[in-house]
């Protein structure tokens, strides 16, 4: 059997080359009885090519069925898939039997696989490999023959790598790895979908026939249909329905397109607009914290050189040194900054001459200063004391430190 007689027998449509390769691989892989993993977006079809695998193999007189495993609760899931024992839980009134024995000989189809919990993967990890289960609440092992084909729109190497699903079970399923492209990457396909569907949809409603300007045409291509095949298909039979107009141009068809998707539209934007303006705030923002963190080197700068250096060095250094306190003192703000794309970074002259606010006799001052931390701590008690006349717990509060504390230094200083 070719494709084209597949796609005949299924209701394919479409002569995208990913699709073709899809069917391909579903042909192929049909005969065998290896587990296969179809991948793909909500909405584009993966339940076909599980019909397409069961019906060209040799189990297709056997039965079929397909399980959505995220609309079965957590609690449910294990009675549902391999069935229970009566009294094995509240409300088990009577034994029943699971998907897998039900479909002994068939093929089991299950749909969202990436939603099982992990406790149901460890049994269906079982089933891959040896056949064998246990009913809930059962301590018989069972045998059953089915082929399974799971299916997920989510990536399962995501979720392993994050634990949420068994990495040993994600290589038995993937034993065939079937990707089912999106719309938006068969856009060849999508007008004749459009008109598969709508034309059903006429006949079905006994409506006048829809056609599509070269606009429209254009408009339906270039979407982005998050919703895939499924998507395309309600929007058809809203238009059959709704629309009085039966020639849709592109502003009437804009009307059946969500709003929170037009976003994916082509448009043109224009440079400098508002949108590209995110990426150059961000830039402003980190010039702005490297700028600000010049400016506290500078203090450092700053109050090294007050503190440390002679006047000699400050005569060297006076040109630069009144031009770090000015900046210092008027240091830009984020506005000034993301006020233009050019940041200007002033660099020091070494041959301007400035006024020297800082005067030769604080300098000298400064110098002779004593830097003994033990000096410092005892003039600073004793104007505290000199402060509160004497009172040492008023001292201590001022000073910051227990009452005790301040005992104790005042007799390892010898103030008293």
């Amino acid at each position: 059997m070719d494709i084209q007689d597949i796609k005949n027998r299924f209701g394919i449509i479409g002569n995208s080359p990913l699709l073709n390769r899809a069917i391909d691989i579903a042909q192929q892989v049909a005969p065998t009885d290896i587990s296969v993993l179809i991948t793909g977006e909500s909405g584009s079809g993966k339940e076909v090519y599980s019909h397409i695998i069961h019906q060209l193999s040799t189990r297709k007189h056997g039965p079929f069925i397909a399980v959505n495993c995220g609309a079965i609760p957590e609690g449910t899931i294990d009675s549902e898939l391999f069935g229970h024992e009566k009294g094995s839980f509240t409300g088990a009134h009577e034994a029943r039997k699971g998907y897998f024995e039900v479909v002994d000989g068939g093929t089991i189809f299950l749909d969202e696989v990436g939603e099982l919990p992990l406790s149901t993967q460890a049994r269906l990890l079982r089933i891959l490999e040896s056949g064998e289960y246990i009913r809930v609440g059962s301590s018989k092992v069972q045998k059953t023959n089915v082929r399974v084909v799971a299916a997920t729109n989510v990536d399962i190497y995501e979720a392993v790598q994050k634990g949420r699903f068994r990495e040993d079970l994600y290589y038995r399923l993937n034993t065939v790895p079937l990707r089912i492209p999106s719309l938006r990457n068969r856009k060849e396909d999508i007008h004749l979908l459009f008109r598969k569907f709508v034309a059903d949809f006429t006949d079905k409603y006994r409506s006048p026939n829809v056609q599509l300007t070269e606009d429209a045409q254009q408009l339906l291509a270039n979407y982005a249909w998050p919703g895939n095949v499924r998507q395309l298909k309600n929007i058809a039979e809203q238009i059959a329905v709704l629309e009085k107009e039966r020639v849709i141009d592109a502003k009437i068809l804009q009307n059946y397109l969500p709003l929170d998707n037009r976003s994916n539209l082509p448009v043109h934007v224009a440079s400098g607009s508002k949108e590209d303006f995110s990426e150059r705030d961000l830039l402003y923002k980190v010039l702005f914290d490297m700028k600000k963190d010049m400016v506290e080197l500078k203090k450092l700068v700053v109050e090294i050189i007050q503190n440390g250096a002679n006047s000699s060095t400050f005569e060297e250094n006076s040109p630069y040194i009144n031009k770090l306190y000015r900046e210092v003192d008027n240091p830009p703000n984020q506005e000034q900054l993301g006020a233009s794309s050019t940041l200007t970074i002033h660099q020091p002259q070494a041959n301007r001459k400035e006024d020297f606010h800082l005067h030769t006799q604080e300098a000298e001052e400064v110098e002779e200063e004593s830097l003994s931390l033990v000096e410092k701590e005892s003039d600073l008690i004793k104007k505290a004391l000199k402060k509160h006349k004497g009172k040492r717990k008023s001292a201590a509060h001022e000073l910051g430190i227990s009452e005790r504390t301040l005992y104790r230094k005042i007799k390892d200083l010898n103030l008293n």
